[in-house]
């Protein structure tokens, strides 16, 4: 059993700095993560694009680090609701993908996560349609900056509840979820996983 888990469960950081060493009390690097175990880092949260303001370069400063250390980056993407209402999602979108991501992107050392910025932690969920649409155009974006694009896994994240889960996951382009508070919750987590199987 513990050998199954072993490839079932992989560890990841929720961020990491955009430097590879030196003095920086509180900050972990990509290194770091590497060494206790960690596959993956999320980078480009619309929480820490907010709160600690950083830009799309920032977010592609940190991706390049990250991947030299062998890293698999999540680089998230999401409009906010007044950016959607004003008719922005797609530009918005397109570049956060344009900009946050490295030159050396592909399937095999990123993956790509829509968070529309209004559904997390709102009870908001996008509706099949809104998802369908922009993932979609996100892999259109990727088919014109990475080789192989096709492969490259693109996560809904927003709200993703066991209740909504088998119905996000039919969607096209959908190759998983990016799951925030019913990740803390057992059985909402594992409701999600058996809609995903």
């Amino acid at each position: 059993v513990a050998a199954e888990l072993t490839h079932a469960v992989s560890l990841g950081g929720q961020d990491c700095a955009a430097f590879t060493s030196g003095a920086y009390t509180g900050e972990v690097s990509a290194g770091m993560l590497k060494d206790v175990g960690a596959s993956y880092v999320i980078l480009g949260h619309s929480e820490r694009r907010q709160y600690q303001e950083e830009t799309d370069g920032y977010v592609a400063e940190k991706a390049s680090l990250a991947h030299r250390e062998g890293l698999i980056t999540v680089i998230c993407v999401g409009e906010t609701e007044d950016q959607r209402e004003d008719g922005q999602a797609e530009a918005v979108v397109a570049e956060q993908i344009r900009d946050s991501l490295p030159g050396h992107v592909t399937p095999t050392n990123t993956v790509i996560a829509y968070e529309p910025v209004w559904a997390i932690g709102t009870g908001k969920t996008a509706t099949p349609e809104d998802v369908r649409a922009m993932h979609g155009f996100i892999r259109a974006q990727l088919m014109e900056k990475v080789e192989n694009a096709e492969k490259v896994r693109i996560l809904y994240g927003g709200s993703v509840k066991p209740g909504n889960a088998a119905e996000i996951f039919a969607v096209p382009n959908v190759d998983g979820a990016l799951i925030g508070g019913a990740s803390l919750k057992t059985e909402d987590f594992m409701g999600i996983a058996k809609a995903a199987r």
